[in-house]
Formats: C-alpha cells, sequence, structure tokens
C-alpha cells in the first residue's frame, strides 16, 4: 500500500497539469465547456491518475519481471530457433491484442480494413522482434539495422506516393507508434534486457535497448505495403467525439469493453509466461504469487486508465482543438507545444522507461534527463504537427529530414543514447497521444481545412511524436561527451599542476 500510494501521488503530479489547463480554458471564452463536458473530463481525470499509479505499480511487480525471466530463461536454453520461433509469436499475439491497434483500426476502418490492418501490422513486429533478438545474438549494430531498414522505408513511401496513395502516408508512420503501448513496452523491454543479460558483452548496455525502436519499424512497413496494393475509397469520415448526456453509462459502457480487450492482452502474456514457467523458468512460489499482483494490478491500472482517456479525455481534447484553431495561429501552434509537454508527464509507458533507463545504465543517464528531453522533443512535435495542418503541407518534410538527422547523429553518440533514443521514440508516443493528442489534431484540422483533410493533415501527428525524441535524447549524449572531455581536461590539468608543484618544490 505504501508503495502504491506513492505511485498515485506521482500519477497525480503527473497528470494536474493537463486538467489544471483544462479547467482554465473552461474559465475564459477560448473555449465553451458544458456541465456534462466538465463532469466527464473530471471523472476522467481522476480514473487517469488511479490508472496510471495502479499501472506503474504492476508494471514493477509483474511485467517487467515477467519479461526479463522469460528472456533470461530462453537465452539460457541455448536454442537459437526456439529463441527466435517464440519470440515472434509472443510479438505478434502481443500486439493483435495492443488496446491502442485496436483504436487506430477503428478510426481507419472507413479507408482499410481494421482485421486486415491489425493482423499485417502484428506479423509486423512479431518480424522485427526476431530482427532485435538477432541483433543481440550476433551483436549487431543498431544503427546500421535502422538504417538499412529506414532506407526501405523511405522508398515504399515514394513508391506508394507513385500510386496514389498519399494520404495513407501519416497513418503508416502512425501505427509504428500506437502499436508499442502500455502493455507490450515493459514487457519487450525486459525482455531485451534478460537476453543481454546472458547473452550480453562489453556493449550489453546497448544491447538492452532497441528492440521497441525496431518493433515500430514493422508495422510502417506492414502499413506501407497494404497502401501500395490498397484501392479503397480514401474518403475519412470523422468518429463521433461528442459528449453523452449519460455520463456515467458512457463510461460503464467503455469500462465493459475495455476489460474484455485489456483481458485478451494480458491474458496472452500469461498464458506465454505460464507456458514458459512449465517447461524451463521453475520459478518459486513466492515469484510467482508477486507476479500474480503485479498482473492484478497491471489489469486494474489499465482499465480504469483507457476508460479515463477515451471517454474524459478524447472528446475535450477534439473540442479543444476545434475551438482554439479559431483563435491566432500562433496561439494553436503555442498551445500544442504546451500540451506536448503535460502529455509526455502522463504517459504511463515513459515513467517506467525512465526507471529502467536509470537502472541500466547505472545512473549514467538520469531520469529527470530523460522527462526532460522527452518534453521538449514531443512539445516540438505537436507544434510542427499544428504548422502542418495550418499551412496544410505534407508530412515527408518532416519524417524524411527528421529521420536523416536522427539516424546521422547515431553515428556520433555512444551507442548507449542512439539505442535509448529509439526506444524513447515508440514510448513517447502511447495512448495519451493517441487519446488526447491525436483528437486535438484532428479537430484543428476539420476547423481549418475541413473534414476531407483530416487523413492528409492530422493523422502523423503520432509519427512526430515518435520521432522527435530520437534527436533530443541523442543530443543529450553529445553533452554527456561533452562533459567527459572537459571533466578529463580537468583532470589532466590538475595532475599537470600537481606535477610542476613538486617539481618547484625538489629545485
Amino acid at each position: 500500500m505504501k508503495e502504491l500510494k506513492a505511485k498515485i501521488m506521482e500519477a497525480l503530479y503527473s497528470a494536474l497539469p493537463v486538467t489544471v489547463i483544462v479547467y482554465i480554458l473552461a474559465l475564459t471564452p477560448l473555449v465553451e465547456l458544458s456541465k456534462a463536458e466538465l463532469a466527464t473530463f473530471t471523472i476522467g481525470a481522476v480514473m487517469l491518475v488511479l490508472g496510471i499509479g495502479l499501472f506503474s505499480l504492476g508494471a514493477d511487480l509483474a511485467m517487467t519481471p515477467m519479461g526479463a525471466h522469460v528472456g533470461s530463461g530462453l537465452s539460457r536454453q541455448k536454442k537459437l530457433g526456439l529463441l527466435l520461433s517464440v519470440c515472434f509469436v509472443l510479438g505478434m499475439l502481443i500486439t493483435i491484442a495492443e488496446p491502442d491497434l485496436q483504436v487506430l483500426a477503428n478510426q481507419v476502418s472507413a479507408v482499410m480494413n481494421g482485421t486486415v490492418l491489425i493482423y499485417a501490422v502484428g506479423i509486423g513486429v512479431g518480424a522485427f522482434l526476431v530482427v532485435a533478438i538477432l541483433k543481440i545474438v550476433f551483436r549487431k549494430s543498431l544503427s546500421q539495422i535502422l538504417m538499412l531498414f529506414y532506407m526501405l522505408l523511405f522508398a515504399l513511401a515514394l513508391l506508394l506516393v507513385v500510386n496514389g496513395n498519399a494520404p495513407l502516408l501519416p497513418m503508416a508512420f502512425d501505427s509504428g507508434g500506437v502499436t508499442t503501448g502500455p502493455i507490450t513496452v515493459p514487457f519487450i523491454m525486459a525482455l531485451g534486457v534478460g537476453i543481454s543479460n546472458v547473452l550480453g558483452d562489453r556493449r550489453s548496455k546497448e544491447n538492452s535497448f532497441g528492440l521497441v525502436s525496431l518493433c515500430s519499424v514493422g508495422p510502417i512497413l506492414a502499413v506501407l505495403v497494404l497502401g501500395i496494393f490498397s484501392k479503397n475509397d480514401l474518403t475519412y469520415t470523422v468518429p463521433d467525439y461528442s459528449v453523452s448526456a449519460d455520463v456515467l453509462g458512457a463510461f460503464a459502457h467503455t469500462l465493459g469493453h475495455t476489460c474484455k480487450e485489456v483481458a485478451i492482452a494480458l491474458g496472452l502474456i500469461v498464458v506465454f509466461f505460464l507456458i514458459c514457467q512449465v517447461l524451463f523458468l521453475k520459478l518459486s512460489s513466492r515469484h510467482l504469487h508477486r507476479i500474480a499482483v503485479g498482473v492484478f494490478f497491471t489489469y486494474i491500472g489499465l482499465v480504469i486508465f483507457l476508460t479515463g482517456v477515451n471517454v474524459g479525455f478524447m472528446p475535450i481534447g477534439y473540442k479543444l482543438g476545434y475551438e482554439l484553431s479559431r483563435m491566432n495561429d500562433s496561439f494553436l501552434v503555442l498551445f500544442g507545444i504546451l500540451m506536448g509537454v503535460l502529455c509526455v508527464l502522463a504517459e504511463p509507458a515513459i515513467h517506467v522507461l525512465n526507471a529502467q533507463v536509470e537502472d541500466v545504465t547505472g545512473g549514467l543517464v538520469k531520469k529527470k534527463s530523460m522527462m526532460l528531453g522527452l518534453c521538449v522533443g514531443v512539445g516540438a512535435a505537436i507544434g510542427l504537427s499544428m504548422i502542418r495542418i495550418i499551412r496544410d503541407f505534407s508530412l515527408v518534410y518532416y519524417v524524411i529530414p527528421g529521420y536523416f538527422i536522427s539516424l546521422a547523429l547515431s553515428l556520433f553518440v555512444p551507442p548507449v543514447y542512439s539505442a535509448i533514443a529509439f526506444d524513447s521514440g515508440g514510448v513517447a508516443s502511447g495512448p495519451m497521444t493517441s487519446g488526447f493528442i491525436l483528437p486535438f489534431a484532428v479537430g484543428a484540422c476539420v476547423s481549418l481545412q475541413g473534414a476531407e483533410a483530416v487523413l492528409r493533415d492530422a493523422f502523423g501527428v503520432v509519427a512526430l511524436v515518435a520521432m522527435a525524441p530520437l534527436i533530443t535524447i541523442q543530443l543529450l549524449g553529445f553533452r554527456g561527451i561533452i562533459a567527459e572531455k572537459r571533466a578529463e581536461k580537468r583532470a589532466m590539468k590538475r595532475i599537470l599542476d600537481a606535477d610542476d608543484q613538486q617539481i618547484i618544490n625538489f629545485m
């Protein structure tokens, strides 16, 4: 209970800024929120705080240990075929059941078959989880692998444009962000840590990261391939973001649906873990009891969090975007930057990532530095997305230069920073991005460009959120290099000064 209280207080501090901003806007003429909308948002905010607190505790007790045990246990079997086969199935099943992917599929079902999209993305994640494991086993450079596959992505993106399906491009890059959601990230990251601890070498810190970043490539590749061969009508229908007059009924309906989705997602992981436990893990009953408690907290936390976001935050995000876009363009951009920073603080998986980064790097990368870098990067990404909506231009003008800069930086910074940065991109684009920022962008786009431009201009915001941390976190690596060199120079100067003093004393 003491740990739970600490987690809930941490979640309260994270979610409070977003909540306060919405209440302040409700008191101004800028946004007119009804009593039902304010009541819905308030309930959603309370559920968000409770959900993040419970989820964070559950991730510490269950998701992270499960991934680490499975990774190390599979690696100790010394059977590469078994390791790769299990990881492919694991990646595919978890992704198919990921709630964030379900949300995206429902929003784009008008232009692409939702079931086909989900299974294609699942196969893509499973395949690239295998690539990530091979990277660890054969100790290959993450930067080189990412360069190879991103060049392939850019080539397919060009082919998609040539085939006349350019509006699908933002959705393809968005899919890479939503598939690395709150369920998959803690498990997959810990899986990498477990495998790296068994198979690692002097670069084990770098090898501990990179799985999330590579798993984010698979969905983009899958959707681009689907888009190239798609012949569907690309007319996008804006979802109904209105708030129901029956506030409690809306929450109850969504709660039941979310309970089923999260049960399927967590159930797949638990069944997979139990099979591994019977075959080779053989953990003690004490460990299993702790993990069971953690799974319970994770389930309850995710159900509460996703229900609060879907019912309480999505409609308010859409309305804020729609009404604030009527103000000055600069105001919309600045507000987008502010909301990006605040939503980073409320993303549940980011707190898990920051803690794991500080632990694995032995304090080399601090949680505060990571959080600052993510806030700056995501804030800038939302601001750039608002500019794109206002000016109505293609996502490629951001994505191609952004990824080229990111990949170029990876050649000069310590490899551990590149691995962490590319993982951070997938983690930053979580439920708060798809459940609040994306509706905010849709509302702004409908107001400024019309509903027909949503697929072209509003989508892509998740992709930019996933891309921005790649640059900012690697810039932290540059700062670390400079600080280390300065420290070496100061130490050398002290040594030389001491030697000179000894010579003077001897004379």
